[in-house]
């Protein structure tokens, strides 16, 4: 691709998750904040719903209605699920409305800082994430890939171009204004950056990106009758990105008694103790770090 032509912009998928949902509010009342010369930037409130009943979700976590068997379905009919239908007709099969890029903004409980959570290897995400990692030491790049764009559950599965912001450690239903204006600023750089795009003056960029690949998703200590009987180890609280070896202690049962991680290799832990991962039974996700060249 040559010119991206328009960028969107989606806050509140999770209605819960208010730094991306107020964000799009301040957009959309000051909209000159995201106009640049050479694209059109569009802005969305996902789940206005959710949003405004201070909740996830109302029936379904709609960062998992975007399978494209799914959005092809006429048999789901659960308000998130046409919710997903009508935000792909409105940024994907309206061509003359077809986001070109697609921002998606989050947050989460955990210790991840300013992630950049990419769901493909499209040569220009990796070069904006190497740029956005180079230039804030905050900025981590997560890569949870998928063999083919149809297995992709999440809003970004709607375009190649772009991916989600993840931040934290902030808690469900509230403001951290730190947190809020450093997301704000990330996404002025993206835009900015996208400009330079569409102006064959896109900035240099390290030769290499460090990323953290997704490798597992880890779930709680449960008994027989699918309750939990641990929580996660203080030790490894709020260590997200940070190496976790065999043997380092991993959880802490109610009994007190500590779990040790029985892997053989290190592997970097991330979304460590995620509220929104416990109707799940998910404690974290393991990772693993690695240089790519790009």
């Amino acid at each position: 691709m040559n010119q991206i032509n328009r960028v969107a912009i989606v806050g509140g998928t999770h209605g819960n998750e208010f730094t991306g949902a107020y964000l799009i509010q301040k957009f959309a009342q000051f909209p000159d904040l995201i106009t640049r010369q050479s694209f059109d930037t569009v802005t969305l409130l996902a789940n206005p719903n959710a949003f405004a009943a201070g909740r996830r979700y109302l029936e379904k976590d709609l960062n998992r209605c975007f399978l494209k068997q799914d959005l092809e379905d006429p048999t789901l009919s659960s308000y998130e699920e046409l919710q997903a239908k009508s935000i792909q007709h409105t940024l994907a099969s309206n061509r003359d409305k077809q986001a070109d890029f697609i921002l998606d903004l989050h947050s989460t409980t955990a210790n991840m800082g300013l992630t950049i959570i990419l769901v493909n290897s499209h040569p220009l995400n990796l070069k904006l994430a190497a740029y956005l990692s180079q230039i804030n030491p905050l900025v981590r790049v997560y890569r949870c890939s998928f063999k083919s764009i149809e297995e992709i559950p999440f809003v970004n599965s709607l375009c190649k171009l772009g991916f989600a912001i993840e931040v934290g450690p902030i808690a469900q239903g509230l403001l951290k204004a730190t947190l809020f204006q450093q997301t704000e600023e990330l996404v002025y750089t993206i835009l900015d950056y996208v400009e330079q795009f569409n102006q064959a003056e896109i900035p240099s960029t390290n030769d290499t990106l460090i990323l953290y690949d997704h490798l597992s998703v880890v779930d709680y200590p449960i008994r027989e009758d699918g309750t939990i009987f641990g929580m996660i180890h203080p030790e490894l609280q709020d260590k997200d990105y940070q190496a976790l070896n065999p043997g380092d202690p991993i959880f802490l049962t109610f009994d007190d008694k500590t779990i040790l991680y029985e892997g053989t290799s290190t592997v970097w832990p991330i979304f460590i103790n995620e509220a929104a991962y416990y109707e799940k039974g998910i404690a974290m996700c393991f990772t693993q770090r690695q240089q790519i060249n790009i």
